[in-house]
């Protein structure tokens, strides 16, 4: 997956990520030991991994990790958050790359950015393997992990679920992928809508996305009683307004195509899966552009007022979706 340099002895795991950089770790880790005859497959001892702080090394404790063992034992070398580190033990970390020893593997993480962001393309240069993690910033960045979370166990789920999954998960990618884990074992592989249901349904985020899904169909007592709900169980105020304005945001552009979207055809332009096309299609029927447009104005209010410009976060998102669900119905 993560297109390991089998010879390379000194990698760099790029990416901001923290499992993803984790998993690529492990991987490289894993290789190092296999390409070591790594003598815990037979019961004996792994070949060690020493992990420290890129920028808490100096020189004498870089030239002991990497120093040639007498017995020619294999050794793995980890410095974490290198992006943070100071001139000189990037210096060090650098000139050790250029040459490492036999016996021994380093591998560097580094955010990309930072104080030492020159350290990427200097460690390239010395002929460091460099594994690009990637950046997961959105919600269909967020579906095309969990897409490949389930590829990975085997499991063929509809992108409707996808959806629901992450919507109910939330954006951290170590619980998404947890979740994923857990329903995929606790199903035997048979993971369904109404398993994410049973499991999620009373999540903050389902609760936000149902508040919006109802403000946007015109269901004005519906959707408030949700959000009263939602505020009483306390769900952050950021969540349900950002459902909101993202329900909204889908209505505008699918009223933006000037035409019927085709699910399929069209849903790459408008950001979305197929079906939420087709399901967001049929909302958007009700509702007339110059309410679409009042509808983002509010929206683009609440969330500015539940990021700190409100004194009353919880009435400024009543009247957001009071206003909402007006305007559609």
């Amino acid at each position: 997956m993560w297109g390991v340099a089998e010879s390379a002895r000194v990698h760099v795991v790029v990416g901001t990520e923290d499992l993803l950089v984790e998993r690529a770790v492990s991987a490289i880790v894993e290789d190092a030991r296999a390409n070591a005859g790594d003598a815990s497959a037979l019961g004996g001892e792994a070949v060690p991994v020493t992990r420290l702080r890129a920028g808490d090394v100096d020189q004498s404790e870089l030239a002991e990790l990497l120093s040639p063992s007498l017995f020619a034992e294999e050794r793995i070398v980890v410095l974490e958050s290198a992006a943070e580190a100071g001139k000189a033990p990037v210096d060090l970390i650098v000139e050790a790359a250029q040459n490492p020893p036999d016996g021994i593997t380093l591998v560097i993480e580094h955010s990309g950015g930072g104080r030492a962001k020159s350290m990427v393309a200097a460690l390239k240069k010395a002929g460091a393997a460099v594994v690009e993690v990637p950046t997961i910033s959105n919600a269909r960045d967020r579906t095309d992990f969990a897409k490949s979370e389930f590829r990975a166990q085997k499991v063929r789920v509809s992108d409707e679920l996808v959806e629901l999954l992450v919507d109910s998960v939330g954006k951290d990618l170590r619980e998404l992928a947890a979740a994923i884990a857990q329903l995929v074992a606790d199903t035997g592989g048979r993971v369904d809508l109404a398993a994410v249901n049973r499991y999620y349904a009373g999540r903050a985020e389902v609760t936000g996305f149902e508040i919006a899904d109802k403000a946007v169909a015109g269901q004005v007592a519906a959707a408030l009683e949700s959000l009263r709900w939602a505020q009483h169980r306390g769900t952050p105020h950021v969540l349900i307004a950002d459902a909101l304005a993202d329900a909204v945001h889908s209505v505008a552009r699918i009223r933006g195509l000037g035409r019927t979207p085709d699910q399929y055809r069209d849903a790459g332009e408008l950001g979305m899966a197929p079906w939420k096309v087709k399901k967001m299609t049929q909302v958007a029927r009700r509702w007339r552009a110059e309410n679409v447009a009042l509808a983002l104005a509010a929206v683009a209010a609440a969330n500015a007022d539940v990021k700190g410009q409100a004194a009353d976060p919880d009435y400024a998102l009543e009247l957001a979706v009071r206003k909402v669900a007006t305007l559609a119905s």
